[in-house]
């Protein structure tokens, strides 16, 4: 896994690595600017006029072959500005026509961020004295105002005039956002660290909506962080303000850095997900999935057919009488089990092969009242999702007094809100300081709170256990996946957790790699996907595994 740092660590680091003799500040921020450069040309190849003029991107008109290049660079009063100030530099050393705006006071930069001033030497225009640009449309902007270091809302109106031109061409974000416009290319703006606005600890815009222009952030094609990822970059509302986001190498030792509160999920091991030449079914588990009654199997049909498909040698439903044949008439692997009340329940359940349960798909707020405390008390690995959930919203302290260790919730907001009312309260206030709270922190204080692994759904998925660990499966950037955003999908999630505890997976374990494994299934299949083709789409991801 990779590490996802807070601005603290990565403040940090630095110093340790300074202070260790590493690198210098200088050093540091040289590196940076440097990779900002790399980044961009990266991304808009048409700008590196260092050799031959390549081709230029599809769909953009200009910039002219024969004009030299313009950029604006927008530096604030730390070192985020320093580094802005080394771009500056770089591309003037390129032929490029840079015109620089600073927000602060010179005389109070930073030490380092002052000597990259000095070096730039060239005209440096008062932020609110925007006016006096000779720059009026740039071929990139380049956004250093504050980075990681934003700790409040920008309120400054010169500000604000700066990032509205920086980002000017607001229709054509929107637009693309929304699929319309593909043939309309946003303005090159790229960001150093992350885009003003933005806190990065929570990936929320600092204030809120603006009273004129509704909201406070400025919106990049590019970020360009260093090191590591920021939990920002994948939290909240940063991924649609981040555009492409890119992590540059500066240098510093991983040995010093490996600090973050969060990491995001990874590529599970094929060793851990194969399975042994000589195994039986029952060395791989048999996982149970509880069903509502008639009319209501379907979510329990495609959480049990998860469940088998990730792995679990045996998969069973739980079936009331009123819904047998209902569900016989659909399944044929997946073998079923008459299942009224509680005390069937517990009968059911002395057969101590039935390794993982999962309750609430398609369960039924009545059904899983009577049944959640019966499989809670068998001591099995437990999933619970939907009315499990919904079913102790009146009470959740009930629900947590019966949970153990190895259960896992998955909630999405709504019944994370119903579960934990003071936490999501917390986490959905407008943010006026840096660093918010954030969803890392809400889930961690879930998972404290209900004393087991807490799963909490979104594009930004975080999975955070009892003692602290973190974990963050973020379908954004390049591992987007929109077309999770269907009825049942969560079902087929809670069906992959489950079979995971079938096989023996730890439940942080189980949670993180059903995750990973979910987003990886919807980007297999593509637009049109619906739930019953995730389970499906799992020899393809395997096959790409090597398992």
């Amino acid at each position: 896994m990779t590490e996802l740092l807070t601005a603290a660590q990565m403040r940090a680091i630095e110093q340790a690595a300074i202070d260790t003799g590493q690198v210098t500040g200088l050093d540091l921020m040289e590196r940076a600017g440097q990779g900002v450069i790399e980044a961009m040309f990266e991304e808009w190849p048409e700008l590196d006029r260092r050799g031959a003029s390549p081709s230029r991107s599809p769909g953009y008109l200009g910039p002219d072959e024969g004009a030299a290049l313009r950029a604006a660079v927008l530096c604030g009063p730390g070192n985020n500005g320093g580094d802005g100030f080394v771009v500056a530099r770089l591309l003037r050393a390129l032929g490029w026509e840079v015109e620089v705006f600073l927000f602060g006071d010179v005389d109070k930069l930073p030490p380092d961020a002052r000597v990259n001033y000095e070096r730039w030497e060239g005209r440096t225009i008062d932020a609110r004295n925007a006016a006096d640009a000779d720059i009026r449309h740039p071929d990139v902007s380049i956004d250093a105002l504050f980075g990681t270091g934003l700790t409040r809302a920008i309120e400054d109106p010169a500000v604000w005039e700066l990032l509205w031109a920086h980002d000017d061409a607001e229709d054509a974000w929107e637009m693309r956002r929304h699929g319309a416009g593909t043939d309309i290319v946003p303005p090159r703006t790229v960001a150093i660290d992350m885009p003003s606005g933005l806190c990065s600890d929570s990936g929320k815009v600092l204030g809120g909506i603006f009273p004129d222009h509704g909201r406070r952030c400025a919106r990049s094609a590019l970020t360009v962080s260093f090191h590591s990822g920021k939990l920002g970059h994948v939290l909240d509302e940063a991924p649609d303000m981040c555009g492409r986001l890119v992590v540059k190498d500066i240098g510093l030792s991983h040995e010093v850095g490996s600090v973050g509160i969060a990491a995001a999920v990874g590529r599970p091991s094929d060793t851990v997900l194969g399975k042994g030449g000589k195994a039986h079914k029952y060395a791989h588990g048999h996982a149970f999935v509880l069903t509502g009654g008639s009319g209501r199997t379907g979510a329990a049909r495609l959480a049990a057919r998860g469940a088998l498909r990730i792995g679990a040698g045996l998969v069973t439903l739980g079936v009331p009488l009123a819904a047998q044949m209902e569900v016989a008439n659909q399944v044929t692997a997946i073998m079923l089990q008459r299942v009224e009340g509680a005390d069937g329940l517990t009968d059911v359940l002395r057969d101590a092969r039935l390794n993982a349960l999962c309750l609430g798909p398609g369960l039924g707020v009545e059904r899983a009242r009577d049944l959640v405390p019966a499989a809670l008390a068998a001591g099995r690995s437990t999933v619970l999702d939907a009315e499990a959930l919904t079913a102790f919203a009146d009470d959740p302290s009930t629900l947590f007094e019966m949970l153990h260790e190895t259960c896992v919730l998955t909630p999405h907001g709504g019944e994370f809100a119903r579960l934990f009312p003071d936490i999501y309260e917390k986490l959905n206030a407008v943010a006026t300081q840096g660093p918010a709270y954030s969803k890392v922190d809400a889930t961690r204080a879930a998972a404290r709170r209900a004393g087991c692994v807490v799963l909490f759904k979104g594009p930004d998925t975080v999975i955070a256990a009892p003692d602290g660990r973190c974990s963050i499966n973020a379908a954004h950037y390049e591992r987007a996946a929109p077309w999770l955003a269907t009825a049942g999908s969560g079902d087929v999630l809670a069906g992959f957790i489950t079979g995971l505890l079938a096989r023996g997976y730890d439940p942080m374990q189980a949670a993180e790699t059903a995750a990973w494994l979910h987003v990886e299934c919807a980007r297999a299949f593509g637009p049109g996907l619906i739930a019953e083709d995730l389970p499906d789409q799992l020899p393809k991801v395997f096959r790409y595994l090597n398992i």
